[in-house]
């Protein structure tokens, strides 16, 4: 490539520009001072500095833009402002929309330069799924579900492809749809007698609209989320009797055992005591309130059970926030199960704080059918009950749901559930790995194994 064109793409100003600052020594290749605009660099491998700043050339581009509403999907427009108008100190001019969002939509959409890429993903026969809440005029009946899930007829050639219905409140709904006709969402609830008044993009493919971006705010994408989209989901290995999948979360869908061990210490610490080494292990399985009324008892800690619950949150909110890692190809497995039209659900011991907190962290939270904490059965693992109550939520007879576990109390409630039942390799229950293995359906290193 000529090194006024590699300066170019990299928008450090213009071609004539460029032209002058090479001539007057401001650029060097591998250490030397390169005067002459058609030199040929190699930009994969070539060390290129401009005004002694390292050039690091990137062909293509990626933006998770959060579009607002009263702004249009193009790159230029002579009445309204543009979702390009938007990202302008990103400083690349060769930005566009991977297809349209109304005017008055808000929420996901990709911005890149990748073509090719945009291509694939917009193709009519790649059937790739886009999820949308929609907010609607009256509550949606359970025929107006059902004919949405079947395709209704919106004065086109044919009917539209069977969508996903999931009810998130009495006149919410997320449909998820896999085309990409004009105004096609308001079409369909127009179409089975109700009405959109609001609508907000919160999926493509597999790229979630990340939560903490407000209207008009953009991010580039990580090289995780850009290697998931260019990737077609794969169908994720699961049991064909499955309708529904139900995670444990801690050591199971996230890596976070190590935050409770460190938060232990802490703890326990402000009170001169030190934590026995099998701690963990007296406490696994346990609710977070029967956690909490554990250590007051063992401990004789003076606080209130919901005074140690509240510290207990507070010390894990940060960490749950931007510390605490996926389980390896659990975000993949997930889009697989949502691909698969499968319902999602968490049966978690934790606080629903800090369910919420993590998956939204990662982009999850629209994932999910529903969030079960063991705040709201009568006894937490290994009775099965907060199994027994997310399948109840999600709608799915319990001989028909798949649960994901990483410790012997939480297989043993799923079992008893009468559930299909998946061991997950944690480091904080290496200790239980033969009876895990015993007693559980399957046993899984990583989710890397699913995909």
């Amino acid at each position: 490539m000529r090194l006024d064109k590699f300066l170019c793409d990299l928008q450090y100003g213009t071609r004539s520009s460029i032209k002058k600052d090479i001539k007057n020594g401001l650029v060097t290749v591998g250490g030397a001072v390169i005067r002459k605009p058609e030199f040929q660099v190699d930009e994969t491998l070539d060390e290129i500095r401009y005004c002694g700043r390292p050039c690091i050339y990137r062909k293509y581009v990626y933006y998770m833009l959060h579009k607002p509403s009263g702004t249009v999907s193009a790159t230029q427009d002579a009445r309204d402002k543009t979702v390009v108008s938007l990202l302008q100190d990103t400083g690349r001019k060769d930005l566009f929309p991977v297809g349209r969002l109304d005017k008055d939509t808000e929420g996901l959409l990709l911005m890149t330069n990748d073509g090719p890429l945009a291509h694939e993903l917009l193709s009519p026969g790649r059937h790739v799924e886009k999820v949308y809440e929609c907010s609607l005029a009256d509550s949606i009946t359970k025929e107006q579900k059902r004919s949405l899930e079947e395709g209704v007829d919106i004065g086109e050639k044919r009917p539209t492809l069977p969508a996903g219905v999931t009810i998130l409140d009495e006149r919410k709904i997320a449909l998820t749809i896999t085309e990409g006709k004009f105004h096609q969402v308001k079409r369909m609830v127009r179409a089975v007698g109700n009405e959109v008044v609001y609508l907000k993009r919160i999926r493509m493919g597999a790229l979630f609209l990340d939560d903490r971006l407000k209207p008009g705010e953009y991010r580039e994408l990580t090289e995780e989320e850009v290697e998931m989209l260019k990737k077609p989901v794969q169908s994720a290995w699961l049991p064909e009797h499955i309708d529904a999948v139900i995670f444990d979360l801690d050591g199971s869908l996230v890596d976070s055992t190590w935050v409770w061990k460190a938060i232990d210490v802490e703890y326990l610490n402000r009170f001169g005591i030190k934590p026995p080494p099998d701690l963990h292990h007296l406490i696994g399985g346990r609710s977070f309130h029967e956690t909490a009324a554990y250590f007051k008892e063992l401990f004789h800690i003076p606080d209130e059970v919901e005074q140690i619950k509240a510290d207990w949150n507070r010390m894990a909110r940060e960490r749950y926030s931007s510390e605490v890692p996926l389980k390896a190809g659990a975000d993949a497995f997930l889009a697989a199960c949502r691909t698969k039209r499968l319902k999602l659900g968490i049966a978690t011991s934790n606080s629903r704080e800090l369910a919420e907190n993590v998956l939204s962290a990662h982009g999850l939270k629209g994932y999910f059918d529903c969030i079960m904490t063991s705040r709201e059965v009568t006894k937490g693992k290994p009775a099965p009950d907060i199994y027994l109550a997310a399948a109840q939520a999600l709608g799915v007879p319990p001989e028909r749901c798949l649960v994901f576990e990483d410790i012997v109390h939480g297989i043993q409630a799923g079992k008893a559930a009468g559930m299909c039942v998946c061991a997950v390799y944690d480091d904080a229950s290496v200790y239980q790995d033969a009876e895990k293995r015993e007693l559980a359906d399957y046993y899984i290193h990583d989710f890397r194994e699913l995909n």
